[in-house]
């Protein structure tokens, strides 16, 4: 259910960003053919583009079919930003094409950075780090359109993806933390729940973390990560205590689950990620409620 702040959003949509503009004798935009040299990354795009099987196959049907869907760019003093397509164009180069069919739109910073975001936060295997930039650009173009509230305003952010308010606060906290430890988180090396304590200490501190990770060999669990978030509250976070505490061995504890009963909880195309995000959400609000 849409709230009464993101009715106040111009273009908060995929749809919206859309809608209309295939229409040739569109005011607002026109469907051309244009040489992928003048296309251009955009300046903030949050999300990789990679030569896996998905992009293979999408090279395969580009070269059969062409391109179905336009990208959509807006024109910059070089030639255009792409909006959206970078996969498109990635996938005409490799198919051998020199011109791609996009819409070109007047869009504004705020505009084009939420079509950028819905028109990939979608796709599959999606890094955390991904996410967490995605939300964050999408949550800060919200604001400066006149959203209210961030708790309403995260709402909007998730809908898409279907994911809940405090899902996007969670991903968010992750581009408060350096390179090296969002890098691991990434690569499953340090779990979310880990990271979003750690991002809480600052810059400095999170770097002695890292080279206290380096130095041992393994990351910080929950526990730990939630003992240096308090330490650094407390204004006591130093490299010997971070030794410390990344020095002790986590207590073993294991809990086994059955895939196929969980699934049974969770609308079918939800990604492994999605339902450990909202597990652990949920199990989050219940140790509040204990305390």
């Amino acid at each position: 259910m849409k709230n009464r702040s993101a009715e106040k959003i111009k273009f908060t949509s995929y749809d919206e960003l859309l809608g209309g503009i295939i229409k040739e004798d569109d005011e607002n935009g026109k469907l051309v053919s244009i040489s992928i040299n003048c296309l251009h990354t955009f300046k903030e795009h949050p999300f990789r583009v990679v030569d896996d099987e998905e992009m293979e196959e999408l090279v395969e049907s580009i070269k059969i079919y062409g391109v179905l869907t336009p990208g959509i760019v807006r024109k910059r003093d070089n030639g255009y930003e792409i909006v959206s397509g970078h996969r498109r164009k990635r996938a005409c180069e490799m198919a051998g094409l020199s011109d791609m069919p996009v819409i070109i739109r007047d869009l504004s910073d705020d505009e084009a950075k939420i079509l950028v975001v819905d028109s990939n936060i979608q796709r599959k295997n999606l890094l955390p780090s991904e996410k967490a930039k995605a939300y964050r650009m999408k949550m800060d173009a919200l604001k400066h359109q006149g959203a209210k509230g961030d708790s309403h305003t995260a709402e909007v952010v998730g809908e898409i993806a279907r994911e809940s308010g405090r899902t996007v606060f969670r991903y968010i906290r992750l581009t408060y933390l350096i390179p090296e430890l969002l890098e691991y988180v990434d690569a499953r090396r340090i779990s979310q729940t880990s990271a979003e304590r750690l991002s809480y200490l600052r810059e400095d501190e999170q770097k002695l973390v890292w080279e206290q990770i380096l130095l041992n060999g393994s990351a910080p669990g929950p526990t730990q990560a939630d003992e240096l978030k308090k330490e650094s509250e407390a204004g006591n976070l130093d490299k010997r205590h971070i030794a410390t505490v990344l020095m002790r061995k986590p207590e073993q504890f294991h809990v086994s689950l059955s895939s196929k009963k969980i699934k049974e909880y969770f609308p079918e195309g939800y990604s492994r990620q999605q339902i450990e995000t909202i597990i652990f959400d949920l199990l989050e609000r219940w140790r509040k409620e204990q305390n």
